[in-house]
Protein backbone atom coordinates (compact mmCIF):
# COMPACT_ATOMS: atom_id res chain seq x y z
CA UNK A 1 0.00 0.00 0.00
CA UNK A 2 2.80 2.37 0.90
CA UNK A 3 4.59 1.55 -2.37
CA UNK A 4 1.42 2.35 -4.35
CA UNK A 5 1.07 5.79 -2.71
CA UNK A 6 4.70 6.64 -3.53
CA UNK A 7 4.25 6.01 -7.27
CA UNK A 8 2.33 9.26 -8.02
CA UNK A 9 4.84 11.27 -5.96
CA UNK A 10 7.82 9.76 -7.79
CA UNK A 11 6.11 10.33 -11.12
CA UNK A 12 5.54 13.99 -10.25
CA UNK A 13 9.15 14.47 -9.18
CA UNK A 14 10.42 12.85 -12.40
CA UNK A 15 8.12 15.08 -14.46
CA UNK A 16 9.36 18.22 -12.69
CA UNK A 17 12.97 17.18 -13.16
CA UNK A 18 12.34 16.53 -16.86
CA UNK A 19 10.67 19.96 -17.29
CA UNK A 20 13.60 21.66 -15.53
CA UNK A 21 16.06 19.92 -17.89
CA UNK A 22 14.10 21.09 -20.93
CA UNK A 23 13.72 24.70 -19.63
CA UNK A 24 16.30 27.04 -21.21
CA UNK A 25 18.90 28.08 -18.70
CA UNK A 26 19.15 31.80 -17.96
CA UNK A 27 22.72 32.92 -18.36
CA UNK A 28 24.16 34.27 -15.14
CA UNK A 29 25.43 37.81 -15.56
CA UNK A 30 29.19 38.19 -15.81
CA UNK A 31 29.58 40.36 -12.73
CA UNK A 32 32.78 42.29 -11.98
CA UNK A 33 35.29 40.67 -9.61
CA UNK A 34 35.04 41.52 -5.95
CA UNK A 35 33.28 40.63 -2.72
CA UNK A 36 30.00 41.66 -1.11
CA UNK A 37 31.61 41.23 2.29
CA UNK A 38 29.55 40.59 5.41
CA UNK A 39 25.76 40.11 5.34
CA UNK A 40 23.87 43.42 5.51
CA UNK A 41 26.88 45.63 6.32
CA UNK A 42 28.93 44.43 3.35
CA UNK A 43 32.28 46.23 3.23
CA UNK A 44 30.89 49.48 4.68
CA UNK A 45 32.98 49.36 7.84
CA UNK A 46 36.25 49.17 5.91
CA UNK A 47 35.05 51.88 3.50
CA UNK A 48 34.28 54.20 6.44
CA UNK A 49 37.47 53.16 8.26
CA UNK A 50 39.58 54.29 5.30
CA UNK A 51 37.80 57.64 5.31
CA UNK A 52 38.27 58.14 9.04
CA UNK A 53 41.89 57.12 8.62
CA UNK A 54 42.42 59.95 6.16
CA UNK A 55 43.03 57.70 3.13
CA UNK A 56 39.69 57.09 1.35
CA UNK A 57 41.59 56.16 -1.81
CA UNK A 58 42.98 53.09 -0.02
CA UNK A 59 39.64 51.25 -0.19
CA UNK A 60 39.59 51.60 -3.98
CA UNK A 61 43.31 51.19 -4.60
CA UNK A 62 43.58 47.96 -2.59
CA UNK A 63 40.77 46.33 -4.56
CA UNK A 64 42.03 47.51 -7.93
CA UNK A 65 45.31 45.77 -7.08
CA UNK A 66 43.69 42.68 -5.55
CA UNK A 67 41.39 42.02 -8.52
CA UNK A 68 43.69 43.52 -11.18
CA UNK A 69 40.65 45.26 -12.63
CA UNK A 70 39.47 48.86 -13.30
CA UNK A 71 36.06 47.85 -11.94
CA UNK A 72 35.04 45.76 -8.94
CA UNK A 73 31.90 44.86 -7.04
CA UNK A 74 31.28 45.46 -3.37
CA UNK A 75 28.45 46.16 -0.94
CA UNK A 76 28.36 49.60 0.68
CA UNK A 77 25.75 51.31 2.85
CA UNK A 78 23.33 48.42 2.35
CA UNK A 79 23.60 48.38 -1.47
CA UNK A 80 25.22 46.15 -4.07
CA UNK A 81 27.63 48.41 -5.84
CA UNK A 82 30.14 48.54 -8.69
CA UNK A 83 33.11 50.89 -8.36
CA UNK A 84 34.32 52.28 -11.70
CA UNK A 85 37.92 53.41 -11.36
CA UNK A 86 40.08 56.02 -13.02
CA UNK A 87 39.42 58.53 -15.83
CA UNK A 88 37.64 55.94 -18.00
CA UNK A 89 35.19 55.18 -15.18
CA UNK A 90 34.65 58.89 -14.53
CA UNK A 91 34.04 59.56 -18.21
CA UNK A 92 31.55 56.70 -18.52
CA UNK A 93 29.49 57.80 -15.53
CA UNK A 94 29.57 61.53 -16.28
CA UNK A 95 28.70 61.12 -19.97
CA UNK A 96 25.88 58.62 -19.37
CA UNK A 97 23.93 60.69 -16.85
CA UNK A 98 20.20 60.30 -17.58
CA UNK A 99 20.91 57.55 -20.14
CA UNK A 100 22.41 54.53 -18.42
CA UNK A 101 22.91 56.03 -14.97
CA UNK A 102 21.32 58.61 -12.66
CA UNK A 103 22.51 60.41 -9.56
CA UNK A 104 22.08 58.37 -6.39
CA UNK A 105 22.80 59.12 -2.76
CA UNK A 106 22.79 56.79 0.23
CA UNK A 107 19.33 56.53 1.77
CA UNK A 108 20.54 58.64 4.71
CA UNK A 109 21.00 61.61 2.35
CA UNK A 110 17.56 61.24 0.76
CA UNK A 111 15.84 60.88 4.12
CA UNK A 112 17.58 63.95 5.53
CA UNK A 113 17.50 66.23 2.46
CA UNK A 114 13.98 65.41 1.26
CA UNK A 115 12.72 66.29 -2.19
CA UNK A 116 15.16 68.78 -3.76
CA UNK A 117 17.72 69.08 -6.54
CA UNK A 118 20.01 66.31 -5.22
CA UNK A 119 17.15 63.81 -4.98
CA UNK A 120 15.53 64.58 -8.34
CA UNK A 121 16.39 63.13 -11.73
CA UNK A 122 15.67 63.81 -15.40
CA UNK A 123 13.65 66.86 -16.41
CA UNK A 124 12.77 67.73 -12.81
CA UNK A 125 16.43 68.04 -11.87
CA UNK A 126 17.17 69.98 -15.06
CA UNK A 127 14.46 72.55 -14.32
CA UNK A 128 15.59 73.02 -10.70
CA UNK A 129 19.22 73.39 -11.79
CA UNK A 130 18.23 75.95 -14.43
CA UNK A 131 16.48 78.04 -11.77
CA UNK A 132 19.50 77.89 -9.45
CA UNK A 133 22.06 78.55 -12.20
CA UNK A 134 20.82 82.13 -12.55
CA UNK A 135 22.65 82.79 -9.27
CA UNK A 136 25.75 80.71 -9.89
CA UNK A 137 26.77 81.81 -13.39
CA UNK A 138 29.73 84.18 -13.90
CA UNK A 139 27.48 87.12 -14.76
CA UNK A 140 25.67 86.90 -11.41
CA UNK A 141 28.90 86.32 -9.50
CA UNK A 142 30.47 89.42 -11.02
CA UNK A 143 28.01 91.39 -8.89
CA UNK A 144 28.87 89.38 -5.77
CA UNK A 145 32.68 89.60 -5.67
CA UNK A 146 32.64 92.99 -3.93
CA UNK A 147 30.15 91.68 -1.34
CA UNK A 148 32.33 88.60 -0.70
CA UNK A 149 35.42 90.81 -0.34
CA UNK A 150 33.74 93.22 2.09
CA UNK A 151 32.33 90.31 4.12
CA UNK A 152 35.75 88.60 4.23
CA UNK A 153 37.57 91.76 5.30
CA UNK A 154 35.07 92.25 8.12
CA UNK A 155 35.51 88.62 9.26
CA UNK A 156 39.30 88.89 9.36
CA UNK A 157 39.11 92.23 11.15
CA UNK A 158 36.77 90.99 13.87
CA UNK A 159 37.86 87.35 14.24
CA UNK A 160 41.59 87.30 13.33
CA UNK A 161 43.17 90.67 13.98
CA UNK A 162 44.74 91.07 17.39
CA UNK A 163 44.92 87.32 18.04
CA UNK A 164 48.15 85.39 18.27
CA UNK A 165 46.41 82.02 17.99
CA UNK A 166 43.09 80.59 16.79
CA UNK A 167 41.51 77.33 15.66
CA UNK A 168 41.30 77.65 11.88
CA UNK A 169 38.62 75.04 11.16
CA UNK A 170 35.88 76.30 13.49
CA UNK A 171 36.64 79.94 12.68
CA UNK A 172 36.50 79.36 8.94
CA UNK A 173 33.35 77.26 9.27
CA UNK A 174 31.66 80.19 10.96
CA UNK A 175 32.81 82.49 8.14
CA UNK A 176 31.75 80.31 5.21
CA UNK A 177 28.37 79.53 6.77
CA UNK A 178 27.68 83.19 7.55
CA UNK A 179 28.66 84.13 4.00
CA UNK A 180 26.30 81.49 2.56
CA UNK A 181 23.45 82.87 4.70
CA UNK A 182 24.25 86.38 3.47
CA UNK A 183 24.48 85.54 -0.23
CA UNK A 184 21.79 82.83 -0.48
CA UNK A 185 19.17 84.32 1.86
CA UNK A 186 20.26 87.92 2.70
CA UNK A 187 20.35 86.88 6.37
CA UNK A 188 22.80 88.82 8.55
CA UNK A 189 21.18 88.57 11.98
CA UNK A 190 23.92 86.88 14.07
CA UNK A 191 21.40 85.11 16.31
CA UNK A 192 19.62 83.46 13.36
CA UNK A 193 22.94 82.54 11.72
CA UNK A 194 24.25 81.11 15.01
CA UNK A 195 21.15 78.96 15.58
CA UNK A 196 21.29 77.58 12.04
CA UNK A 197 25.04 76.93 12.34
CA UNK A 198 24.58 75.00 15.59
CA UNK A 199 21.93 72.79 13.97
CA UNK A 200 24.12 72.21 10.90
CA UNK A 201 27.04 71.15 13.08
CA UNK A 202 24.90 68.24 14.36
CA UNK A 203 23.20 67.63 11.00
CA UNK A 204 26.45 67.01 9.12
CA UNK A 205 27.50 64.10 11.33
CA UNK A 206 24.82 61.76 9.98
CA UNK A 207 24.48 62.80 6.35
CA UNK A 208 26.49 59.93 4.85
CA UNK A 209 26.23 56.69 6.80
CA UNK A 210 23.86 53.97 7.91
CA UNK A 211 20.33 55.41 8.41
CA UNK A 212 19.77 53.90 11.86
CA UNK A 213 16.89 55.98 13.23
CA UNK A 214 17.55 54.97 16.83
CA UNK A 215 18.24 57.34 19.76
CA UNK A 216 21.96 57.77 20.25
CA UNK A 217 22.95 57.24 16.60
CA UNK A 218 24.42 59.96 14.37
CA UNK A 219 21.52 59.61 11.94
CA UNK A 220 18.92 60.06 14.68
CA UNK A 221 20.62 63.25 15.90
CA UNK A 222 21.07 64.45 12.31
CA UNK A 223 17.38 63.94 11.58
CA UNK A 224 16.40 65.98 14.66
CA UNK A 225 18.78 68.75 13.57
CA UNK A 226 17.35 68.72 10.01
CA UNK A 227 13.86 69.20 11.44
CA UNK A 228 15.10 72.15 13.49
CA UNK A 229 16.77 73.67 10.40
CA UNK A 230 13.54 73.31 8.41
CA UNK A 231 11.60 74.99 11.20
CA UNK A 232 13.96 77.98 11.07
CA UNK A 233 13.90 78.09 7.27
CA UNK A 234 10.09 77.89 7.17
CA UNK A 235 9.88 81.08 9.24
CA UNK A 236 12.42 82.79 6.96
CA UNK A 237 10.58 81.75 3.79
CA UNK A 238 7.24 83.05 5.12
CA UNK A 239 8.92 86.29 6.20
CA UNK A 240 10.52 86.73 2.76
CA UNK A 241 7.26 85.94 0.97
CA UNK A 242 5.60 88.77 2.92
CA UNK A 243 8.46 91.14 2.02
CA UNK A 244 8.09 90.25 -1.66
CA UNK A 245 4.35 90.88 -1.55
CA UNK A 246 4.96 94.30 0.04
CA UNK A 247 7.78 94.93 -2.47
CA UNK A 248 10.27 95.56 0.33
CA UNK A 249 12.41 92.74 -1.07
CA UNK A 250 13.45 91.99 -4.66
CA UNK A 251 12.96 88.61 -6.41
CA UNK A 252 16.54 88.91 -7.67
CA UNK A 253 18.26 89.78 -4.38
CA UNK A 254 19.12 86.19 -3.44
CA UNK A 255 18.39 82.54 -4.21
CA UNK A 256 15.61 82.17 -1.66
CA UNK A 257 13.69 85.16 -3.07
CA UNK A 258 14.18 83.85 -6.59
CA UNK A 259 12.80 80.40 -5.74
CA UNK A 260 9.78 81.94 -3.98
CA UNK A 261 8.88 84.43 -6.71
CA UNK A 262 9.72 82.62 -9.95
CA UNK A 263 8.21 79.54 -11.54
CA UNK A 264 9.63 76.97 -13.91
CA UNK A 265 9.33 77.05 -17.71
CA UNK A 266 5.61 76.39 -17.35
CA UNK A 267 5.12 79.09 -14.74
CA UNK A 268 4.61 76.58 -11.93
CA UNK A 269 5.90 77.85 -8.58
CA UNK A 270 8.09 75.62 -6.44
CA UNK A 271 6.24 74.21 -3.39
CA UNK A 272 7.32 75.71 -0.07
CA UNK A 273 8.60 72.38 1.22
CA UNK A 274 10.90 72.04 -1.79
CA UNK A 275 12.16 75.62 -1.41
CA UNK A 276 13.08 74.80 2.20
CA UNK A 277 14.77 71.53 1.18
CA UNK A 278 16.74 73.25 -1.57
CA UNK A 279 17.90 75.97 0.82
CA UNK A 280 18.96 73.30 3.33
CA UNK A 281 20.92 71.55 0.57
CA UNK A 282 22.53 74.80 -0.64
CA UNK A 283 23.58 75.87 2.84
CA UNK A 284 25.10 72.40 3.32
CA UNK A 285 26.92 72.33 -0.02
CA UNK A 286 27.76 76.04 0.01
CA UNK A 287 29.94 76.10 3.09
CA UNK A 288 31.28 72.69 4.10
CA UNK A 289 33.56 71.93 1.15
CA UNK A 290 34.73 75.57 1.11
CA UNK A 291 35.67 75.32 4.79
CA UNK A 292 37.65 72.14 4.18
CA UNK A 293 39.48 73.62 1.20
CA UNK A 294 40.38 76.85 3.02
CA UNK A 295 41.76 74.85 5.95
CA UNK A 296 43.80 72.68 3.59
CA UNK A 297 45.16 75.77 1.81
CA UNK A 298 46.37 77.12 5.17
CA UNK A 299 47.92 73.75 6.05
CA UNK A 300 49.69 73.10 2.74
CA UNK A 301 50.93 76.66 2.19
CA UNK A 302 52.41 76.83 5.69
CA UNK A 303 54.57 73.86 4.68
CA UNK A 304 55.52 75.27 1.25
CA UNK A 305 57.17 78.69 1.73
CA UNK A 306 58.41 78.81 -1.88
CA UNK A 307 54.82 78.50 -3.14
CA UNK A 308 53.48 80.95 -0.56
CA UNK A 309 56.05 83.60 -1.55
CA UNK A 310 54.88 83.45 -5.18
CA UNK A 311 51.26 83.72 -4.06
CA UNK A 312 52.08 86.75 -1.90
CA UNK A 313 53.89 88.44 -4.79
CA UNK A 314 50.90 87.92 -7.09
CA UNK A 315 48.40 89.16 -4.51
CA UNK A 316 50.49 92.20 -3.58
CA UNK A 317 50.59 93.24 -7.21
CA UNK A 318 46.79 93.08 -7.36
CA UNK A 319 46.43 94.96 -4.04
CA UNK A 320 48.78 97.69 -5.31
CA UNK A 321 46.50 98.24 -8.32
CA UNK A 322 43.52 99.07 -6.07
CA UNK A 323 42.67 102.49 -4.65
CA UNK A 324 42.48 102.77 -0.87
CA UNK A 325 39.25 101.11 0.31
CA UNK A 326 38.45 99.77 -3.20
CA UNK A 327 37.01 96.25 -3.16
CA UNK A 328 38.06 93.35 -5.37
CA UNK A 329 36.15 92.88 -8.61
CA UNK A 330 35.67 90.00 -11.04
CA UNK A 331 38.59 91.16 -13.20
CA UNK A 332 40.96 90.95 -10.25
CA UNK A 333 40.16 87.25 -9.80
CA UNK A 334 41.17 86.56 -13.40
CA UNK A 335 44.66 87.86 -12.57
CA UNK A 336 45.12 85.34 -9.74
CA UNK A 337 46.32 82.56 -12.03
CA UNK A 338 49.19 81.30 -9.92
CA UNK A 339 47.10 81.41 -6.74
CA UNK A 340 44.30 79.44 -8.40
CA UNK A 341 46.78 76.82 -9.67
CA UNK A 342 48.03 76.42 -6.10
CA UNK A 343 44.45 75.95 -4.86
CA UNK A 344 43.78 73.38 -7.60
CA UNK A 345 46.83 71.42 -6.48
CA UNK A 346 45.63 71.53 -2.86
CA UNK A 347 42.36 69.95 -4.06
CA UNK A 348 44.30 67.33 -5.99
CA UNK A 349 46.43 66.39 -2.99
CA UNK A 350 43.33 66.17 -0.74
CA UNK A 351 40.08 66.15 -2.69
CA UNK A 352 37.22 68.17 -1.08
CA UNK A 353 34.94 65.16 -1.65
CA UNK A 354 36.04 61.52 -1.85
CA UNK A 355 33.65 60.84 -4.75
CA UNK A 356 29.97 60.32 -5.43
CA UNK A 357 27.36 57.75 -6.44
CA UNK A 358 25.12 56.81 -9.34
CA UNK A 359 22.43 54.16 -9.99
CA UNK A 360 22.17 51.90 -13.05
CA UNK A 361 18.96 52.74 -14.97
CA UNK A 362 19.36 49.71 -17.26
CA UNK A 363 21.51 46.61 -17.55
CA UNK A 364 24.75 47.61 -19.25
CA UNK A 365 28.20 46.23 -20.01
CA UNK A 366 31.41 47.91 -18.92
CA UNK A 367 34.90 46.49 -19.47
CA UNK A 368 33.28 43.19 -20.43
CA UNK A 369 31.31 42.91 -17.17
CA UNK A 370 27.55 43.15 -16.72
CA UNK A 371 26.13 45.76 -14.35
CA UNK A 372 22.51 44.87 -13.50
CA UNK A 373 19.80 47.52 -13.46
CA UNK A 374 19.32 48.94 -9.97
CA UNK A 375 22.92 48.41 -8.88
CA UNK A 376 24.63 51.43 -7.35
CA UNK A 377 27.83 52.83 -8.78
CA UNK A 378 30.67 54.77 -7.22
CA UNK A 379 33.42 56.98 -8.66
CA UNK A 380 36.37 58.11 -6.55
CA UNK A 381 38.02 61.50 -6.93
CA UNK A 382 40.62 60.63 -4.30
CA UNK A 383 41.94 57.51 -6.04
CA UNK A 384 42.04 59.23 -9.45
CA UNK A 385 43.85 62.30 -8.10
CA UNK A 386 46.55 60.19 -6.46
CA UNK A 387 47.14 57.75 -9.33
CA UNK A 388 50.73 58.12 -10.53
CA UNK A 389 49.69 56.96 -14.02
CA UNK A 390 47.91 60.29 -14.50
CA UNK A 391 49.69 62.51 -11.96
CA UNK A 392 53.46 61.80 -11.86
CA UNK A 393 55.15 62.43 -8.51
CA UNK A 394 51.69 62.25 -7.03
CA UNK A 395 52.85 62.91 -3.44
CA UNK A 396 54.75 66.05 -4.47
CA UNK A 397 52.95 69.41 -4.43
CA UNK A 398 53.33 70.80 -7.96
CA UNK A 399 51.08 73.70 -8.92
CA UNK A 400 52.61 73.76 -12.42
CA UNK A 401 50.44 70.71 -13.30
CA UNK A 402 47.65 73.19 -14.04
CA UNK A 403 49.56 75.45 -16.39
CA UNK A 404 48.55 75.41 -20.05
CA UNK A 405 45.86 72.84 -20.78
CA UNK A 406 46.32 71.22 -17.35
CA UNK A 407 45.64 67.54 -16.52
CA UNK A 408 44.10 65.22 -19.09
CA UNK A 409 40.28 65.07 -19.21
CA UNK A 410 38.59 63.16 -16.35
CA UNK A 411 41.85 62.78 -14.39
CA UNK A 412 41.06 65.78 -12.17
CA UNK A 413 37.47 65.85 -10.88
CA UNK A 414 37.13 67.77 -7.58
CA UNK A 415 33.80 69.19 -8.78
CA UNK A 416 32.51 66.06 -10.54
CA UNK A 417 31.65 66.28 -14.23
CA UNK A 418 28.95 66.07 -16.88
CA UNK A 419 25.40 67.39 -16.28
CA UNK A 420 25.85 66.84 -12.54
CA UNK A 421 29.03 68.91 -12.23
CA UNK A 422 28.88 71.06 -9.09
CA UNK A 423 26.88 74.17 -9.98
CA UNK A 424 28.73 76.13 -7.29
CA UNK A 425 32.14 75.81 -8.97
CA UNK A 426 32.46 79.51 -9.88
CA UNK A 427 31.07 80.59 -6.51
CA UNK A 428 33.66 78.41 -4.75
CA UNK A 429 36.42 79.86 -6.94
CA UNK A 430 35.41 83.42 -6.04
CA UNK A 431 35.05 82.64 -2.33
CA UNK A 432 38.40 80.84 -2.11
CA UNK A 433 40.40 83.43 -4.08
CA UNK A 434 38.95 86.41 -2.21
CA UNK A 435 39.74 84.85 1.16
CA UNK A 436 43.20 83.75 0.00
CA UNK A 437 43.96 87.31 -1.19
CA UNK A 438 43.01 88.91 2.13
CA UNK A 439 44.71 86.23 4.21
CA UNK A 440 48.16 86.43 2.60
CA UNK A 441 48.10 90.22 2.41
CA UNK A 442 47.24 90.58 6.10
CA UNK A 443 48.83 87.70 8.03
CA UNK A 444 51.76 85.43 8.71
CA UNK A 445 50.72 82.06 10.13
CA UNK A 446 52.27 78.80 11.28
CA UNK A 447 50.83 75.46 12.41
CA UNK A 448 50.70 74.58 16.09
CA UNK A 449 50.63 70.85 15.21
CA UNK A 450 52.53 70.41 11.90
CA UNK A 451 51.75 66.67 11.78
CA UNK A 452 48.03 67.05 12.48
CA UNK A 453 46.02 64.33 10.74
CA UNK A 454 43.31 65.00 8.14
CA UNK A 455 40.31 62.63 8.07
CA UNK A 456 37.14 62.47 5.94
CA UNK A 457 33.94 62.93 7.94
CA UNK A 458 32.50 63.11 5.24
CA UNK A 459 34.60 66.11 4.06
CA UNK A 460 38.32 66.38 4.90
CA UNK A 461 38.76 67.93 8.36
CA UNK A 462 41.74 68.29 10.73
CA UNK A 463 41.30 66.11 13.81
CA UNK A 464 42.37 68.92 16.20
CA UNK A 465 40.76 71.80 14.31
CA UNK A 466 44.10 73.06 12.88
CA UNK A 467 45.18 75.59 15.52
CA UNK A 468 47.51 78.22 14.03
CA UNK A 469 49.75 80.99 15.35
CA UNK A 470 49.16 84.42 13.88
CA UNK A 471 50.93 87.72 13.49
CA UNK A 472 50.22 90.65 11.20
CA UNK A 473 52.15 90.93 7.97
CA UNK A 474 54.16 94.12 7.57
Amino acid sequence: MQVLTLVPVLALLLALAFIKLLKPKTARPNLPPGSFGWPVIGESLEFLRCQRGGHPEKFVRDRMSRYNSPIFKTSLLGERMAVLCGPAGNKFLFSNEGKKVALWWPSSVGKLMGRCLVSKAGDEARLDKKMLMSFFNPEALMRSVGVIDEFTKDHLRTQWEGKDRLEAYSTLKQHTFSLACRLFMSITDPQIVSRLADHFHVFLRGVVGLPLDVPGTSFYQSKKAANSIRKELRVLVKWRRTELERKTASPSQDIMSHLIANGDENGKLMPEAEIINNMLNLLFAGHDTSTSTLVLIIKYLSELPHVLEKVIAEQREIAASKARGELLQWGDLQKMRYSWNAILEVMRMTAPIYGSFREALVDFTYEGYTIPKGWKLHWSACSTHTDRNYHPRTLTFDESRFEGSGPAPYTYVPFGGGPRMCLGLEFARAELLVFFHNLVIGFHWSLVNPDEKIIYDPMPIPVKGLPIRLRPRD
